[in-house]
């Protein structure tokens, strides 16, 4: 049977529609990527392969200030005071675990405040009991504290572990001390974004203006303690390391 030419033109511009990726050329960009190293991801109960265990329920080693506290059975802790990790950190990524008191005593700051600190206690992510607990928007959990509130409250009930996945970019600074780039930070609570690539406006104070003082490109993980027993578990850290690509490749067009 011999196809019209209209009808053959239609079949022959569908096939090329549908397969039309195969017969393009991938556009080169001049740069030579290294081949990105392979982890083990992880699980529920597993840290990546290349992160840095900080506690795991088992001990305190890695930590500053925890001297005589004990593991609960659930592989938890309950807070102090103050917890400072002895290793120090720059770009990162972070994972922990966190649980409010059961019982609920106070309001407002009162209930379950405590503090995820990057780089020391420069720039403070809020820990607070925010479940059907009023308080400043920029104050309440998973908040940059005293600067940006977070886009949704995802607080589960006091006493419930709940989730912080953060990624931190650290400022950077000219010789003169001036700002060439400001820090970045984005935050899943409870798998939820709260925080979205959010520009820190300096360091998180509490009673004076945030500003940026030029500061060591890396500084401990601290948990800060404001009089709550707020309970931890699960913590882990990845130091980010950016791909560097060489300039020194071909720039052009190949075949697929």
């Amino acid at each position: 049977m011999r196809l019209r030419p209209c009808l053959a033109a239609t079949i022959i511009v569908g096939i090329l529609a549908i397969g039309g990726h195969a017969l393009a050329q991938r556009y080169l960009s001049g740069i030579l990527w290294p081949e990105p190293p392979v982890i083990t991801p992880g699980d529920a109960t597993q840290a990546p392969s290349d992160a840095v265990v900080l506690f795991d329920g088992k001990n305190f080693d890695a930590w500053n200030g925890a001297k005589d506290w004990k593991v609960d059975e659930d592989g938890g802790f309950t807070a102090k005071g103050a917890l400072q990790s002895k290793q120090e950190f720059g770009d990162c990524q972070l994972h922990l675990e966190f649980a409010s008191p059961k019982v609920v005593k106070g309001k407002g700051q009162g209930r379950g405040n405590n503090g995820v600190g990057l780089l020391g206690a420069r720039y403070e992510i809020q820990v607070l009991d925010s479940f059907d607990n009023k308080t400043y928007p920029e104050g309440q959990c998973a908040a940059v504290y005293n600067q940006t509130p977070p886009m949704v409250n995802a607080s589960r009930k006091p006493g419930e572990w709940q989730t912080y996945d953060i990624l931190f970019t650290v400022p950077r600074f000219g010789e003169d001390g001036k700002v060439l780039k400001p820090g970045y930070v984005t935050v899943l609570h409870n798998g939820v974004a709260v925080q979205n690539h959010t520009e820190m406006k300096g360091s998180t104070f509490y009673d004076k203006e945030n500003v940026y003082v030029k500061h060591p490109a890396k500084g401990p993980l601290v948990l800060m303690y404001h009089g709550d027993p707020v309970r931890f578990r699960n913590i882990w850290i990845r130091e980010i390391r950016e791909l560097e690509g060489n300039p020194g490749g071909k720039k052009g067009v190949e075949g697929k």
